[in-house]
């Protein structure tokens, strides 16, 4: 068939194509992307958040994104991988903590938590308040007491032999009546018990005093010198693999289920809640902005990907498939042969 018999439309069809497939290279790409996303910017400074979404549609993205979502199985395992390799890079031998964490921002960190002392306050009385600390308590006073009576008090070091007779005197005792060991157990931890409050309200006004900021301060600030020039391979130290990888999977275990507890819907529905309230009426580019997307930003990483990534996706052929497929359909509608015969 000769050139002047093929289809105009098919003609005009492959013309286009080409126009299309190369203006989506090198620098026509880019300054049609930079041109487009000066538009768009544009078109944010005068549309609101409002207008392009609601509360409860970003409650239902959530909802579908976030918690109803099925995550493969394989997740948790790469990501102990993951971690697995993190940690055993080595980085880690050659990083200290300072390098990480300064000795000013863990001084920061100390006066921020200084700020909390109600809650200190509450903590230490409630460790107080514990039954595993009262009996602790009791167990130390209670052999405090007996290795003192049979050997530290002040007349068994002075005189000797003392204590050796004490020993062989308990001996004794025990063997003329039987059970004395066990008497004298039971009334002395039986003291322990009513005396018990005192002694831990005592403790207790002891740590809230003793437990000044200053004493805070100087212990935290003390722990932190003894470690900021270790590296986080020493810090890391008895944590195998096995154990890494079992954390991970009890952190993917429990996000599994907190995501689907109404706390952390409530949660959810506050930042959003409030996110309309501060930036529902306003442009988006107020968003945008505080939120550090800018032009300039947005362009870098265009640079960084959309533009390779394009590039890859022409040479593999798909943007000619594309804009072929996005045309194909037009240049074939009875609309444009129409006007296409008429002109011929």
């Amino acid at each position: 068939m000769s050139k002047d018999k093929i289809d105009p439309a098919s003609q005009l069809l492959e013309l286009h194509v080409k126009h299309e497939v190369a203006s989506l290279k090198g620098a026509k790409l880019r300054k049609f992307l930079n041109q487009e996303v000066s538009e768009i910017l544009d078109h944010a400074g005068a549309i609101t958040l409002n207008r392009i979404a609601s509360k409860e549609q970003v409650m239902e993205t959530i909802q579908r994104v976030v918690v109803d979502m099925e995550l493969d199985a394989g997740i948790p395992e790469l990501a102990g991988e993951m971690a697995t390799e993190v940690l055993n890079a080595p980085v880690q031998a050659s990083t200290v903590l300072s390098d990480i964490i300064t000795r000013e921002q863990a001084t920061g960190f100390v006066e921020e938590m200084l700020e909390l002392r109600q809650q200190r306050e509450r903590v230490i009385s409630e460790i107080m308040a514990h039954p595993v600390y009262q009996e602790l308590v009791s167990n130390v006073v209670y052999q405090g007491i007996v290795n003192y009576l049979y050997e530290d008090n002040l007349i068994t070091k002075s005189v000797p032999g003392v204590g050796s007779m004490m020993k062989f005197g308990k001996r004794m005792a025990n063997k003329a009546v039987p059970g004395l060991d066990e008497t004298f157990e039971r009334r002395l931890k039986a003291w322990l018990s009513d005396s018990l409050p005192g002694l831990i309200s005592r403790s207790e006004q002891f740590l809230q005093r003793a437990l000044s900021d200053d004493e805070v301060r100087d212990t935290v600030m003390a722990a932190w010198v003894a470690v900021e020039d270790r590296t986080v391979d020493e810090l890391r130290e008895g944590l195998g693999d096995v154990e890494l990888q079992a954390f991970v999977v009890l952190g993917y275990e429990f996000w599994l289920q907190f995501r689907k507890t109404e706390y952390f819907e409530g949660c959810a529905r506050a930042v959003v809640a409030h996110l309309f309230v501060k930036y529902g009426d306003r442009p988006l580019t107020d968003l945008l902005g505080d939120l550090g997307v800018t032009r300039e930003v947005i362009m870098a990483e265009v640079d960084a990907w959309a533009i390779p990534v394009l590039d890859v996706l022409r040479e593999e052929g798909y943007v000619e498939s594309l804009v072929r497929r996005r045309l194909t359909a037009f240049y074939s509608s009875a609309a444009a042969r129409k006007i296409l015969e008429r002109e011929a």
